[in-house]
């Protein structure tokens, strides 16, 4: 698939949006590097993409029965290799003193870990139960559970996910409900989403706030809360759609706020590169947009593969607290 900058992406996305042409679109963290590829110019042998009922590999290739996945009945080997607790806790304490000096309210904190597993990067893909599945060959797989926005008939939706506990805990929805911390981190992501819809929208409004989902993963069920946030755009959004999507971007759900300072302090926390991690991944067609944030995230580098992931840090975070959810969310949900 053909690489593009920034602006040819912008402009690349807005032209193909504007002539009704459906595309899938994939933006790395940075920005720095999308493809922008016609449906009907993917190469499937290279490239898979399922996001919920849009995708150009069959539900009944990737479904037993209409869950988006096939049942894989052989044992599953999954090794991980976790961060040096001392290591995490350096990149935690950098975190923290920029939160307790004022430089940043909310900061995502994420690290690269080794796995080793039976399972290749098709077969994660074929098998995850995910609402949003990527595979680009020899690259990666994604089977991300966060809706990144959502556009239809000129609304502009966005579901935010911030909270995490291991569903088998006595009463976890209300441990999670109650936490003082993850109630602070949701609210400032929800109301960074909310500030950043009405960059390109009218009328913004949270439509649903701190609901909890359950999610299923092959270490067991977590429960995890988001929110919905709604506002209506311009008649002519179709034109600008590339516009549009990039005037949102990083994710402010795998930032912080305020979004260009905490950036900062996740360059200098974090020892590795994003890369596609953390960017988005969507498809368009007939003037409605859907797209998720690319976390759940297994990279291949030569014949290793490493899982990216991490968590919101605020002021009441405590560093054992924010490494055990780390390593809870280093999972595949294959059950």
């Amino acid at each position: 698939m053909e690489k593009y900058r920034r602006k040819e992406a912008i402009a690349r996305m807005n032209g193909l949006a504007e002539a009704n042409v459906p595309f899938l679109f994939i933006i790395d963290y940075a920005q720095e590097v999308s493809h922008i590829e016609p449906l009907d110019k993917i190469d499937a042998s290279t490239c898979l993409f399922r996001f919920r009922k849009a995708g150009n590999v069959a539900a009944s290739a990737t479904a037993d029965s209409g869950s988006g996945s096939c049942r894989y009945t052989c044992p599953i080997e999954w090794q991980v290799t976790p961060p040096a607790p001392a290591a995490y806790q350096q990149s935690f304490d950098l975190v923290k003193q920029n939160l307790l000096a004022g430089n940043s309210y909310l900061t995502n904190l994420t690290c690269k870990v080794p796995v080793t597993t039976n399972l290749t990067l098709k077969e994660i893909f074929l098998h995850s139960e995910a609402l949003y599945k990527l595979w680009l060959k020899d690259k990666f797989a994604c089977f991300s559970p966060e809706i990144f926005v959502r556009i239809e008939e000129g609304k502009i939706k966005s579901f935010p996910m911030k909270g995490t506990i291991d569903a088998t805990l006595p009463d976890a929805e209300q441990l999670l409900m109650q936490d003082a911390k993850e109630a602070a981190e949701h609210a400032t992501i929800v109301d960074l989403i909310r500030n950043d819809l009405s960059m390109v929208s009218e009328h913004v409004e949270v439509t649903s706030y701190r609901y909890v989902e359950h999610l299923q993963t092959n270490k067991g069920p977590i429960l995890q809360t988001s929110s919905e946030i709604c506002g209506t755009l311009p008649e002519d959004y179709t034109a600008h759609i590339g516009d549009i999507l990039f005037s949102l971007l990083p994710a402010g759900s795998i930032t912080g706020a305020p979004k260009p300072k905490t950036m900062e302090i996740i360059a200098e926390a974090e020892d590795y590169e994003r890369g596609f991690y953390t960017g988005i991944m969507g498809h368009y067609a007939d003037g409605q947009l859907d797209s998720a944030v690319m976390i759940r995230f297994i990279e291949q580098e030569n014949d290793r593969l490493y899982f990216k992931a991490g968590g919101g840090i605020t002021a009441k975070s405590r560093w054992e607290s924010e490494y055990k959810e780390v390593i809870q969310k280093i999972y595949v949900p294959i059950y």
